[in-house]
């Protein structure tokens, strides 16, 4: 599951189509053309019932957080989750102030790495533990009430209680080994769906800029369509057309009643 970072103009071009597909969508549902959102909050679109929507598009992966060590330490949800704030907050805290002093033996760091990491899959292994670490990677607690995924110019809108639950039940969460000289077991904690990777909990130590930084990334394609596989109920399109909605949306199971465009 390697993949190469991106580069600064390449995360600012994932940033700037991500925006464009928000502002997208507020406008399908009716929202000025002028309206603008906070940037930098999860709650990407406000609709007309003052409910929030994390608008989720990309082509392959999603990044639901990036947080440096002050960020962790001052939320008071992560410190709530049952020692997992403070496990990341250890992690992150192996790593020297100075990459450069990080860099002249990778080696020391990574070893140390591996027993927090082995406790942070260990307490993710409860189901009650993942759906709080869920809600909160998501929804940043219940402050968000949706997920809306863009797939095939259509926005896909998902009650946050649901996609909390499918993925709960549904992830299976094991560590990372080492696949190649060089690597090092248990440096990640993976999110797996049916044996295959689908997404991952890390430690950015690749650049000056991110350094010292915890990131959870997820698969697009494998979120999505473990969010639709087991969600049958949904939007038929004749409804839809008489509710005069616009039929680039379609809601999912509790979506339905809760999110009126």
């Amino acid at each position: 599951m390697t993949k190469r970072a991106m580069s600064s103009e390449q995360a600012r071009n994932v940033r700037a189509a991500g925006h464009a597909d928000a502002k997208l969508f507020a406008k399908i549902i009716g929202l000025p053309n002028d309206y603008n959102n906070d940037l930098k909050a999860k709650k990407d679109v406000i609709d007309h019932n003052g409910d929030a929507h994390s608008v989720k598009s990309g082509k392959e992966w999603w990044q639901i957080f990036l947080y440096s060590r002050s960020r962790i330490e001052s939320d008071y949800a992560f410190k709530a989750m049952n020692g997992i704030g403070q496990l990341i907050i250890e992690c992150l805290d192996i790593f020297t102030q100075e990459r450069s002093d990080y860099l002249k033996d990778k080696e020391v760091y990574k070893r140390r790495l591996e027993k927090p990491m082995i406790e942070i899959r260990e307490k993710l292994g409860d189901k009650k533990r993942l759906e709080a670490f869920l809600a909160k990677a998501f929804f940043n607690g219940n402050e968000v009430q949706f997920l809306t995924v863009k797939e095939s110019n259509c926005y896909h809108v998902f009650y946050y209680k649901d996609v909390i639950n499918i993925l709960s039940a549904k992830l299976n969460i094991t560590n990372s080994k080492a696949l190649c000289k060089g690597q090092f077991n248990n440096q990640k904690v993976l999110f797996q769906l049916n044996g295959v990777n689908a997404g991952e909990l890390e430690l950015r130590n690749d650049s000056d800029i991110h350094y010292r930084e915890i990131k959870l990334r997820l698969n697009k394609h494998k979120i999505f369509n473990v969010l639709r596989e087991n969600i049958t109920d949904r939007d038929n399109p004749a409804v839809i057309n008489r509710a005069n909605i616009d039929n680039r949306v379609v809601r999912y199971a509790q979506a339905i009643k809760k999110f009126k465009p």
